[in-house]
């Protein structure tokens, strides 16, 4: 964790989805985070699927957010050189809503690590932007993190602390989900969040669960599971 990602009370809209970014399905959610972010421009930041075909992922955001009337700028960051790139660092600086897509999320934790992007990512959150991250870019953007080679924990970003997001929930592997249950520490809170759905947290609200499908909040040996529009309580 970084001291840049805590200590202070954030400010913008953060969405943290369960998978199955830019697809139908998840209107509802992007409608409203493009409200948040009084524009109609997403940066979208394809890290997470540097090995698997990022422009396709591009692709497919900027068809998407054509639909909801809205353009995507993508910021090309792949690496951990991209990172720390001057140019790069300046696409992102005060942008309204940005966007990490799904994919690896060892690779992504890796390149963003205290880099100069990261910082100007979160500086722009904190002042009241949109921060939004499916699957991988959720679990990075937590600490504790979910480790997607076994289920344990490991740690993450820290731009919110003490949650750990589980991805596609609904649809993982028994044995990975129980994992992730049983090592979750004392003091943590595990949210298992399906495909096309987020937990959300408004700048001027609590969490909420936004989708199709479940937010389940796993905390203190109990289990509890939100619907679309339902307040998350989040015990942290």
């Amino acid at each position: 964790m970084t001291g840049m990602t805590q200590n202070r009370k954030p400010r913008g809209t953060l969405a943290l989805l369960g998978g199955g970014e830019w697809e139908p399905g998840c209107a509802p959610i992007d409608e409203q985070l493009l409200a948040a972010s009084g524009g109609k421009e997403v940066v979208v930041l394809p890290t997470a699927a540097a090995y698997e075909r990022p422009d396709k992922a591009v692709e497919r955001a900027t068809a998407w957010f054509e639909e909801l009337g809205a353009i995507v700028r993508p910021v090309m960051v792949l690496n951990r050189r991209d990172a720390e790139d001057d140019a790069n660092v300046k696409a992102v600086k005060g942008a309204a809503f940005v966007y990490f897509s799904d994919g690896s999320p060892l690779h992504l934790r890796s390149v963003l690590k205290e880099s100069s992007l990261l910082a100007v990512i979160v500086a722009g959150y904190r002042n009241g932007g949109v921060l939004a991250a499916s699957g991988a870019g959720a679990t990075v953007l937590c600490d504790p993190m979910v480790d997607p080679r076994g289920g344990a924990y490991t740690v993450g970003l820290g731009v919110v602390s003490n949650l750990a997001i589980f991805p596609y929930h609904g649809s993982a592997a028994d044995h990975m989900r129980q994992r992730s249950i049983e090592l979750l520490a004392e003091h943590a809170v595990l949210a298992g969040v399906d495909a096309h759905t987020a937990l959300v947290r408004p700048a001027d609200g609590p969490w909420r669960a936004i989708g199709e499908g479940n937010v389940t909040v796993y905390s203190d040996g109990r289990a509890e599971a939100h619907h679309d529009s339902e307040i998350v309580t989040l015990s942290m």
